[in-house]
């Protein structure tokens, strides 16, 4: 019986050894990433940053379909570059940061695409709200960092941002581009 065990014990464990080692996850340079969101107000284009947002990556360049990627990001740190633009934001009729402070991104598949692309699936959360959303990205080398670039088009109202008169489109458009830049090493 315990031979038995033991040897089923040693059989996991070769096992165990045996299959792949998937990639550790790499470090985010905070000082060279960002996230912003670009938006129209008045048909004039907007751009205001995330400072704060958290990004897990797991990437080997030669198995980018094993990647995997999460973002979260702090919603109290937008900034339009204007205290009362950013106290107005967090309110409860556009990203209500009190009751829904972080919006996050889970990828559930990465694919090589054409001219060293990746075509990422994944769930976007803002304000509550769940949504399948894809989109093209690029991955460069930069030194010995991996550079992972992109932007998300969505649209704000499938997320509740701009309730009530703020639903109207035409002083903030319904379209907006989340960009990023993710640096990041092993």
């Amino acid at each position: 019986m315990i031979s038995a065990l033991l040897r089923r014990t040693a059989a996991a464990a070769a096992i165990a050894f045996a299959l792949p080692v998937l990639a550790a996850a790499m470090k985010t340079d905070p000082a060279k990433s960002s996230v912003s969101a670009v938006f129209k107000q008045m048909s004039v284009p907007v751009e205001a940053k995330f400072k704060k947002f958290n990004a897990q990556i797991d990437y080997d360049s030669a198995k980018p379909e094993a990647g995997k990627a999460s973002v979260d990001i702090d919603v109290p740190s937008f900034d339009l570059g204007d205290p009362e633009y950013n106290k107005e934001v967090q309110k409860k009729e556009w990203f209500n940061g009190a009751q829904f402070p972080k919006a996050s991104f889970v990828s559930s598949a990465l694919k090589p695409a054409a001219g060293g692309k990746l075509d990422v699936s994944g769930k976007l959360t803002i304000k509550g709200k769940t949504a399948d959303v894809s989109f093209p990205m690029t991955v460069k080398k930069e030194g010995n960092a991996q550079v992972f670039e992109g932007a998300l088009p969505i649209k704000r109202l499938a997320f509740n941002i701009g309730e009530g008169e703020w639903k109207d489109t035409s002083m903030v458009a319904d379209e907006v581009i989340i960009k990023f830049r993710v640096v990041a090493t092993q």
